[in-house]
């Protein structure tokens, strides 16, 4: 059923040239369960990050929201073991870690001005921007996978930014519905209903790793088919029907010929 679904959907006005950047298909296994609660999330979904205190206090679904994808760490960190700072007066090292805080925080600040209800990051969103989001009932995610961030630019019509300077809302995406949900033991971060949505996730279920990379593998080798169909529409016919069209021809051909040569050629048939 899940591959009808994705077969269909990625069939529907595909062009051949992109039919590779149609099949932008995610999937995650999940130990526990039956194979029949496996299920497709015609979106993105990914396991949820490392989190930092305050993450529990933050809200876990959103309905329209605007999303931000950032390749920046928002996280106060203390100076390199080999940094030297040299000062005359001892008031001078309170204004260096003023300066800090002012830092992280001016940043925290253009991320909640940019208008986003969900953060995410490449890099590590640590507890301090953690609180500062969840008290402005923003959601955040740090150290979120390369490979699931493009797919959500890609599902949300977002783009990945190197800074939080001049955050414009053509950068940020959207989508229809993101929710936190509880999957086994672990939870998943969903986004569905995306504006932009050419990718899918699916969520593979089984009692064991053995079941379940079974599983995985003919999902793949269905995949893998689409693909090659849709990039191309050549077929070669299987079970038997190469060996059924020949024998036709020869049938046919016999009857075109007299003698015992036309016997021969009907039993070679």
């Amino acid at each position: 059923e899940i591959r009808g679904r994705l077969h269909v959907k990625d069939g529907d006005g595909v062009d051949d040239h992109r039919a590779e950047e149609r099949l932008l298909v995610g999937d995650e296994k999940v130990p526990g369960g039956d194979v029949t609660q496996s299920f497709l999330v015609e979106g993105v979904a990914f396991k949820k990050a490392f989190s930092y205190a305050g993450f529990e206090m933050m809200q876990k679904q959103y309905t329209n929201p605007k999303i931000l994808i950032l390749n920046v760490e928002l996280e106060l960190k203390s100076e390199k073991e080999n940094a030297e700072v040299r000062i005359t007066d001892p008031g001078d090292y309170q204004s260096i870690v003023d300066a800090e805080w002012q830092i992280i925080y001016e940043k925290l600040d253009k991320c909640v001005d940019s208008g986003a209800q969900i953060i995410l990051s490449k890099l590590p969103i640590g507890d301090l921007a953690t609180q500062y989001f969840a008290d402005r009932n923003l959601f955040c995610a740090g150290r979120v996978d390369a490979s699931d961030l493009k797919r959500v630019a890609q599902a949300t019509g977002g783009h990945m930014q190197s800074t939080v300077n001049d955050l414009t809302p053509d950068v940020l995406g959207e989508c229809g519905e993101f929710e936190e949900r509880q999957v086994g033991e672990e939870r998943y971060n969903v986004f569905t209903k995306c504006t932009n949505a050419k990718t899918a996730t699916i969520v593979l279920r089984g009692g064991s790793e053995q079941f379940i990379e079974e599983s995985h593998r003919s999902i793949h080798d269905a995949l893998m088919i689409v693909k090659r169909g849709l990039m191309s529409a050549r077929v070669v016919a299987g079970g038997g029907a190469i060996e059924m069209e020949g024998s036709k021809s020869l049938r046919e051909d016999a009857k075109t010929i007299m003698g015992k040569q036309q016997l021969i050629i009907s039993a070679f048939a």
